[in-house]
């Protein structure tokens, strides 16, 4: 049962990036002839032609932190594994890739600039300045909650601490060798990598590391504003590229192991979680539209659209690598949402760490990944860990991406006119005010943190809108494939914000009320500003442009 449900997902993740990712490629004109902005703006700090290997790692890094692992996990858990499992497979293959891939495609299209380009472009300056303010927003308050979840790790486990920093340093080193002294990406990895896993033992049974990297959590959260403010501004092949690069080999890894795990061992545990346990699930939570709201990253998530016309449109080196990394890195990151889905059924539902501790998804997969570790005679309890770092890794990794990404988003809305070291500042100060400023006990970013899901997910839909935009009024072909899913995840969305509206309007919570109302308003903006550009003819500029 458990191995048949990872083989089909995985059959069709394949036949549909062979088959619905190379129509995609065909109807964008993708060709390798096209000069990239990675080439043609190319400025040694953003704009860097890269290896797809690395790219991808740093693509597949900065889009799958915990999401893929957390909200699945959590959706099944609350409706059963069916629904989680159907939505995963449908939306990466129908939603996510097709996001993703033409979130990159427009972006190179369009100087490496976001997808709020595609907007201005083709649905005007106001919808635009919409679409970044919105954007970040967003990544202002997912800065905030990263750093805090980081900083509690961090603190916690002097070993993850020194783990991450070796990490940094190992980066730099790394990006150096195939940079600078031409050392081939094979080897450099075969050197690193090592370094890095040995770290996490040696963290472990060191006493120096015991003690120097015991922080309390207000003095890790210091040193990573440091570490953020460096990351958004340094050269994205010194610091960013090689860091996410690596930590991805930690995921094939885990994808790899739990592959032959389910495969070989999947028969030996039983099915402990309902295929469907209803189609609600209490505290106002309805399948529709919480279930589409819970799993963003493994399906679709407005994010991936941030970092695909961020970061990674800036250093792809050619046009087809859009579908390896966009619609591939999707599915891939789909693969591991299945993972986490199984690990809940084999368990039957979220489990606690330790007795007295609240439940927790992490802690989940942990035990789910290490009955497949054994599997290779290796001691379960390490197992655990190794999961649960491999989880940790990618919150820093999103932390740094994100900054990046709320720096790009601030220069664009800005049009340029605010440069990079400003623009980093007013980010990391607008997330460390929500970090340190309190509403009684509370953290400004935890109050209206609930908030975060639909307005990511928001950004999904918004950013389907701009890419549409472009597929009708530049590449004058059909957008169906993209505006079915816009509409869906927009009223999908719009949904879940009323439901937060309805039960946050009086009390303590009245600022997630505030905020839920401000993003309807928003988005209906938005959407009334992308109907009426839809409908007007075609400037003789957009004529020329994006084919």
């Amino acid at each position: 049962m458990i191995w048949t449900l990872f083989v089909v997902a995985a059959l069709l993740f394949v036949l549909a990036y062979w088959l619905y990712g190379g129509w995609q490629e065909k109807l964008y004109n993708l060709d390798n002839n096209n000069k990239t902005p990675a080439y043609e703006l190319y400025d040694g700090i953003d704009y860097v032609p890269t290896h797809p290997m690395i790219l991808l790692g740093h693509h597949f890094s900065s889009i799958a932190g915990a999401g893929p692992i957390v909200g699945p996990i959590a959706a099944a858990s609350m409706f059963g594994w069916l629904p989680a499992y159907l939505w995963i497979v449908i939306g990466s293959i129908f939603f996510g890739g097709v996001q993703d891939m033409g979130a990159i495609v427009g972006s190179i299209r369009h100087k490496g600039l976001s997808v709020g380009e595609l907007i201005n472009r083709y649905i005007g300056k106001r919808g635009k300045a919409l679409f970044n303010a919105f954007a970040w927003s967003a990544l202002v308050l997912l800065i905030a909650s990263f750093l805090q979840l980081a900083a509690v790790s961090f603190a916690g486990d002097p070993a993850v601490a020194f783990t991450a920093v070796l990490y940094i340093v190992v980066a730099v080193i790394f990006g150096l060798l195939v940079y600078r002294f031409n050392l081939s990406l094979g080897w450099a990895t075969l050197i690193m990598l090592p370094f890095v896993v040995g770290g996490i033992f040696w963290g472990n049974y060191s006493e120096w590391v015991q003690s120097v990297f015991k922080l309390d959590v207000n003095t890790w959260q210091w040193i990573l504003i440091v570490y953020i403010c460096a990351a958004s501004v340094l050269p994205v092949w010194l610091l960013l590229q090689p860091r996410d690069y690596l930590s991805s080999w930690f995921l094939y890894f885990a994808v790899f192991v739990a592959t032959i795990g389910i495969l070989f061992g999947g028969s030996r545990y039983p099915v402990k979680l309902d295929a469907f346990k209803g189609w609600y699930a209490g505290d106002g939570n309805y399948l529709w539209p919480i279930l589409f709201i819970t799993i963003a990253c493994g399906a679709i998530s407005g994010f991936h659209s941030l970092v695909g016309s961020g970061t990674t449109a800036k250093q792809l080196k050619n046009e087809k690598d859009a579908k390896f990394i966009g619609y591939g890195g999707m599915l891939l990151e789909g693969l591991v949402a299945i993972i986490a889905v199984i690990t809940v059924i084999m368990a039957g539902k979220i489990l606690s760490p330790a007795k007295g501790l609240p439940a927790n998804p992490q802690y989940t997969f942990g035990v789910g990944f290490a009955k497949f570790w054994s599997l290779l005679g290796l001691p379960e309890k390490v197992g655990i860990s190794f999961g649960m770092f491999t989880v940790n890794t990618f919150i820093l990794t999103t932390l740094d991406t994100a900054t990046r990404l709320g720096r790009y988003q601030f220069q664009e809305l800005t049009s340029g006119k605010v440069e990079k070291y400003t623009a980093t500042l007013i980010t990391v100060l607008a997330a460390v005010v929500l970090v340190f400023i309190k509403s009684g006990e509370t953290p400004i970013w935890k109050l209206i943190w609930p908030v975060f899901g639909s307005a990511n997910q928001l950004t999904a839909g918004l950013a389907l809108l701009g890419i549409t935009a472009y597929i009708i009024k530049a590449l004058k072909k059909p957008a169906w494939f993209t505006s079915l899913p816009m509409v869906f995840m927009i009223v999908t969305t719009l949904a879940a914000l009323v439901l937060l509206v309805k039960t946050n309007l009086s009390g303590p919570t009245l600022p997630l009320g505030i905020v839920s109302i401000i993003l309807i308003v928003l988005a209906v903006w938005l959407m009334v500003e992308g109907y009426l550009a839809l409908i007007k003819k075609r400037t003789k500029e957009e004529e020329d442009i994006g084919t």
